[in-house]
């Protein structure tokens, strides 16, 4: 591993002390948060919403850089197969997929930049997370992971508010 590979490794792990040591934070619901949990543990990520056509189709386009406590959430009015692609979108991304009671259902890992090949994230996805590529893997985020946001129909969410 050459230096170039050292300082990810750091980086990487720097970043999980960031996130272990939030894992107590508390469950509360907030409009400009998201929690996980799994059997990873906890993370949360300060996040901008889209929720409807404009937003959606400009999502994180033209930004070259994120906070790595930071992402996007993606809210749709109904259930249904999405697909994402990373036209004009300068960072990698992890794209995280869950149906409408807010459980992943898939992981895209570091989709690449500025790469238009449509990214599916199968059928009935309602909710979808974009963080920093290669956070999901670090922390532990995988199919199963539960989200909490007010966002989702409370009476039908895995993680109400």
């Amino acid at each position: 591993m050459g230096n170039g590979g050292k300082a990810v490794l750091l980086n990487v792990t720097k970043l999980l002390g960031i996130f272990a040591a939030t894992s107590s934070f508390a469950e509360t619901c907030s409009a400009d948060a998201v929690s996980l949990r799994g059997d990873w543990g906890k993370a949360r990520f300060n996040v901008e919403i889209a929720d409807d056509y404009s937003e959606r189709s400009k999502g994180l386009m033209n930004r070259d850089f994120m906070a790595s406590n930071s992402g996007m959430l993606f809210v749709y009015d109904r259930p249904s197969a999405v697909s994402f692609w990373m036209r004009n979108t300068l960072i990698p991304l992890d794209i995280i997929f869950a149906d409408s009671r807010g459980v992943v259902q898939h992981v895209h890992a570091n989709a690449m930049p500025l790469d238009e090949t449509p990214i599916p994230g199968g059928p009935n996805i309602q909710y979808v997370l974009e963080i920093n590529g290669g956070l999901a893997q670090a922390i532990g985020i995988n199919v199963g992971t539960e989200l909490h946001h007010p966002s989702l129909f409370q009476e039908n969410a895995a993680w109400p508010c």
